[in-house]
């Protein structure tokens, strides 16, 4: 199982805003996080600047966002939509965009669902459950 580092994670957000800029071929991870990328323009003055952000802290409590967080999210998600894991994952998306009617919105309702996902594995120390994770992206959708 590939696991990187905080600035590994960072390094490739760096990397594919670099080789956009440079026209260098991208592998299709790149290209979804160049998508990605493309609809969070706040985060491009970050990107333009990796010798000041690389090892940036951002502390919830400051009230900060996190941008290679936020980005790597919903690489995370996009990849489940690809291949509809956990098994429904397409369906829950396809109703919150009939909800939202945008793509990122619906992707950050799902995005929502899977930070909690996350915070409620780790805080039990057991794997991601993708029935709650459903579960959370049907109450969403019903909203």
């Amino acid at each position: 199982m590939f696991s990187p580092s905080r600035e590994d994670a960072r390094r490739f957000f760096f990397d594919v805003w670099r080789k956009r800029h440079d026209q260098q071929p991208l592998t299709p991870l790149e290209h979804w996080a160049l998508e990605i990328i493309a609809t969070h323009p706040e985060y491009h003055a970050v990107l333009d600047r990796p010798a000041r952000f690389l090892a940036r802290e951002y502390r919830p409590e400051d009230g900060e966002i996190n941008p290679f967080l936020h980005l790597s999210l919903h690489l995370a998600v996009t990849e489940q939509l690809s291949i509809d894991q956990p098994p429904g994952i397409r369906d829950g998306y396809q109703r919150l965009l009939k909800q939202h009617g945008d793509p990122m919105a619906a992707q950050h309702a799902i995005i929502d669902c899977l930070t909690e996902t996350v915070w409620r594995a780790q805080r039990a120390g057991a794997p991601p459950d993708g029935a709650r994770y459903l579960e959370c992206l049907r109450g969403r959708s019903a909203r």
